[in-house]
């Protein structure tokens, strides 16, 4: 820890991520490095919390006067019941992944949002009127379509494998603008590749150990000057990536979204922008260490 500041006092305020199980998360390592570099006088732990006491835990926490924490699996959705106000973007995905104590007051939000969006940003793209395909349309494709449909993308296509369960998802956001569902190897979801200007993958496939694996994508058909994304950050560059980037397309990986939520949620609770760069940093170096790299 090294600095005088990263004691743990009376007066340190407490912060945390819950889930089940939780032992791999990242998030310790991410928020408290950049509590340690502002030097503020927090101090975030891992807080295993299994589903039948969920009701216990947030009870507890709002006891304890915790200023805040994180929401993993599998809470995200049911800890929503518990709270006192859950924000519109968390409302309208569906899932909270940070929770904020205000005098005993419990609000949700949804940072996931936030995160998908910035490294677009500083990649220099902005959705507003541009074709955005997504490849899966699971939990982590919420936070992604509501990102793009807040930015005003002119329409979202979900190249999925299973149309039957990715139609009630599109049906959820229809209201918000344009969704279609193609099966991701047929010929019309092909077709579609060539007019798309944002192509994620927003499903595991290709995360490691398992790093081979990779959604269908016929690269040749993908418009030439297509921005590629995948959520996942560990391999830092999946096989799907390395494709694009073969294929000519810039590509951005899952870290800026997973330092960007982090930081997010910390300026929710601390009032304070915390160090993205140093965020990402810690998160690359313990992920190196994990893999006994």
């Amino acid at each position: 820890m090294g600095r005088g500041e990263a004691m743990i006092k009376g007066t340190t305020k407490n912060l945390g991520v819950m889930g089940w199980p939780i032992a791999h998360s990242l998030s310790p390592v991410l928020q408290n490095a950049a509590i340690e570099e502002a030097g503020l006088d927090y101090v975030y732990i891992s807080l295993p919390v299994p589903p039948e006491k969920l009701k216990e835990a947030v009870a507890g926490l709002r006891a304890m006067q915790f200023s805040g924490w994180n929401v993993t699996i599998p809470h995200k959705q049911a800890i929503m019941a518990e709270l006192d106000v859950v924000d519109e973007d968390a409302r309208i995905i569906g899932a909270v992944n940070t929770v904020v104590n205000r005098d005993g007051h419990l609000t949700g939000y949804n940072t996931d949002c936030i995160g998908f969006m910035q490294p677009l940003a500083q990649q220099g793209f902005s959705p507003k009127g541009k074709a955005a395909t997504l490849l899966g349309a699971g939990g982590a494709a919420r936070a992604v379509i509501w990102g793009l449909l807040r930015a005003k993308v002119r329409r979202i296509t979900l190249g999925v494998r299973n149309p039957a369960k990715a139609e009630r998802l599109a049906e959820e956001f229809a209201s918000y603008g344009e969704i279609q569902v193609l099966h991701w190897e047929d010929g019309a979801f092909l077709d579609h590749l060539a007019v798309t200007d944002l192509l994620v993958n927003t499903t595991p496939l290709g995360m490691y150990p398992h790093v081979e694996g990779m959604p269908p994508v016929d690269w040749t058909k993908l418009k030439k000057d297509a921005l590629v994304y995948d959520i996942i950050y560990t391999p830092e560059r999946t096989r799907f990536l390395s494709e694009a980037q073969a294929h000519g397309h810039a590509i951005i990986n899952g870290e800026g979204m997973l330092a960007g939520q982090g930081a997010a949620a910390f300026t929710l609770w601390t009032g304070v922008t915390p160090d993205l760069a140093l965020m990402k940093r810690a998160l690359r170096e313990e992920l190196a260490s994990r893999q006994g790299k």
